[in-house]
C-alpha cells in the first residue's frame, strides 16, 4: 500500500491492523501546509494507497469491503477495509499487483513517441472503473491554455517563500532517507526553453536539444476529475488516480504530475472553467513512454503501523 505516489513523496498515511479490519489513517505530521493547505492532495495520496491495499488483498483471494470516511466507529479513519469472503484472484488483480512494484513517477523527458489511441481508451476506462472521469486534453487551443495555467501557477508558487521552503525540505535527499524525492528520481531543472514546467528537484540541468526544449514535443496530457467536491470525492479520485497509473504501467508507459494548477486556487478555478463540464479537476498528468527510472525510497513498514493487534488468529 505504501508504494503509492504522494506530493514530494511524503507518504502521508498510516494503517491500523485489527482482527476484523485494516484502517487507513492520514499521517498529519506529514501535511504540506503551504503546498496543500486544504489536504486535497494528502487525501488523493491516501486514496492511491487504499487502491494498492485493495489490489493486494484481492491477490490473496479475499474480497475487500471498503468503507470511506466511516466516522467515530473507526476512530475517524479515512477508510476501513474488511474481509468480504474468499474469491479466486482475477488476472487483472494479479497484473495490477505486479504493476505496483514497477510504477514510477518519471520526471525525466519522455520519448517522442505518440501514445496509441487504444492506450488512451484504457486509461479512460481505468478512471471510470473507480467512478471518476479522465479528461483527455485535445486540440491546440486547450493544450496551449493548460500550458499557460501550469506556468502561471508555477510562478505563483516559486514566489511563495513557504512553498519553496517545503520544496527544499523534501527534495534532494540522500540515499539513506526513507521519504522525499532524491536527486536520482528528479528530472532536469526547469529552463526558459521548456514548454512544460516541472518542479525542480535539484537535478542536473540538461543541455537544450536542437529543437529548443528538453522535453517531448507532444505529450499526452490528461486531467483526472471527480464528479463532486470534498474529502469523500478526493479519496475516491485517489483510487482512480492509482488505477490509471497502474494501467499505464501495464501498458509500458509512465507518468508524471503537473500539480501546480491543482494547488493554486486561481489557476484551479481557471482549469475548471477550461474543462467546462462541471467536474472537479483533481490531478493533471503527463503520460508517455520513457526510460527506466529508479524507485523513490519508502518508509519502513513498522513506521506505517499503529495500534497493531499482536496476535491475529489465522493470519490474514
Amino acid at each position: 500500500a505504501s508504494r503509492a505516489p504522494s506530493v514530494h513523496n511524503t507518504q502521508p498515511w498510516r494503517f491500523r491492523v485489527l482482527p476484523d479490519r485494516i484502517e487507513l489513517h492520514a499521517d498529519l505530521a506529514r501535511r504540506l501546509h503551504a503546498t496543500d493547505p486544504t489536504d486535497r492532495e494528502l487525501r488523493l495520496a491516501c486514496g492511491a494507497a487504499l487502491l494498492n491495499l485493495r489490489v493486494a488483498v484481492e491477490t490473496y483471494g479475499i474480497k475487500p469491503l471498503v468503507s470511506l470516511l466511516p466516522g467515530a466507529s473507526a476512530d475517524h479513519a479515512l477508510a476501513v477495509v474488511r474481509h468480504g469472503g474468499h474469491v479466486p484472484p482475477s488476472a487483472s488483480a494479479q497484473a495490477a499487483r505486479r504493476s505496483i512494484d514497477r510504477r514510477r513517477t518519471n520526471r525525466k523527458p519522455f520519448h517522442d513517441v505518440a501514445v496509441p489511441a487504444t492506450h488512451t481508451t484504457e486509461l479512460v476506462k481505468a478512471a471510470q472503473q473507480e467512478r471518476s472521469w479522465l479528461h483527455v486534453v485535445t486540440g491546440r487551443d486547450e493544450w496551449a491554455e493548460l500550458r499557460r495555467l501550469v506556468a502561471a501557477a508555477h510562478r505563483v508558487q516559486m514566489a511563495d517563500a513557504a512553498f519553496v521552503g517545503e520544496l527544499i525540505t523534501w527534495t534532494g535527499r540522500g540515499a539513506d532517507q526513507f521519504d522525499g524525492v532524491p536527486a536520482t528520481a528528479a528530472g532536469p531543472s526547469p529552463e526558459p526553453q521548456d514548454e512544460w514546467v516541472l518542479r525542480d528537484y535539484n537535478a542536473r540541468t540538461l543541455r537544450p536539444r536542437r529543437e529548443g526544449k528538453d522535453f517531448e514535443h507532444d505529450p499526452l496530457l490528461v486531467v483526472l476529475c471527480s464528479y463532486y467536491e470534498g474529502p469523500l470525492a478526493e479519496l475516491q479520485t485517489g483510487q482512480a488516480l492509482q488505477r490509471v497509473l497502474l494501467t499505464a504501467t501495464e501498458l509500458g508507459m509512465c507518468a508524471s504530475f503537473l500539480s501546480q494548477p491543482i494547488e493554486v486556487p486561481a489557476q484551479h478555478a481557471r482549469l475548471r472553467r477550461l474543462l467546462g463540464s462541471g467536474a472537479v479537476p483533481q490531478a493533471v498528468l503527463r503520460v508517455g513512454f520513457g526510460s527506466p527510472v529508479p524507485a523513490t525510497p519508502r518508509r519502513p513498514v513498522t513506521d506505517l503501523l499503529t495500534g497493531i493487534c499482536p496476535a491475529i488468529p489465522g493470519g490474514v
